[in-house]
């Protein structure tokens, strides 16, 4: 009974992650699109979350493990096309191939906030970092990182993972309104 009261309260804190991180890559989001453009409008920029019960960071070789990391990576995009969804592990992992274009994740590695509820903390530890090199490791998932601002977390906890923006050239498979890799922009039905 203890460790499922433990993990609804590790859930709670993890969804409250969720909605804060997404706000603020919603804001920065609009911050940075212009509307005088005419072609802005019709870019779609996906943004990436993804979720798990805890992280391990290494400094020695600057990587984070995301431990027992969901195997979906939810996606979502600002206005005006409101694209949501989720993907597989496999084809979120597409994303960091040659294959995905020249917009890919590998082509321009993202940067990403590390969010992260250590137990103890009052508030969430916060770590803005560029992100490369992601390998499955079991359950788990480890990154490469070059940490930008904020402070990595001294020990683990709920964890999520808020992922930069990609936009048409790079995809994250057959989705939503058909966006993917192959497959680009939104509409596509």
């Amino acid at each position: 009974m203890r460790k499922l009261s433990e993990f609804s309260k590790n859930l709670k804190h993890a969804s409250q992650a969720v909605f804060l991180a997404a706000a603020i890559l919603s804001i920065a989001a609009c911050a940075t699109t212009s509307t005088t453009s005419s072609t802005a409008s019709d870019k779609t920029q996906l943004m990436f979350v993804q979720i798990a019960e805890d992280v391990r960071v290494d400094p020695a070789t600057s990587t984070f493990r995301l431990v027992k990391v969901n195997q979906q990576t939810l996606y979502f995009s600002d206005r005006p096309q409101r694209i949501a969804g989720h993907i597989n592990m496999a084809s979120y992992l597409q994303e960091w191939t040659s294959q995905a274009g020249k917009d890919s994740f590998k082509a321009d590695p993202p940067n990403a906030v590390l969010s992260v509820y250590e137990p103890g903390q009052p508030n969430n530890t916060l770590a803005v970092v560029k992100i490369t090199n992601p390998v499955v490791a079991g359950a788990d998932l480890v990154y490469s990182y070059k940490l930008i601002e904020g402070k990595l977390p001294a020990g683990g906890g709920a964890t999520s993972l808020f992922i930069d923006w990609i936009g048409v050239g790079g995809g994250v498979g057959v989705g939503y309104h058909g966006v993917g890799v192959g497959l680009r922009g939104p509409g596509w039905r």
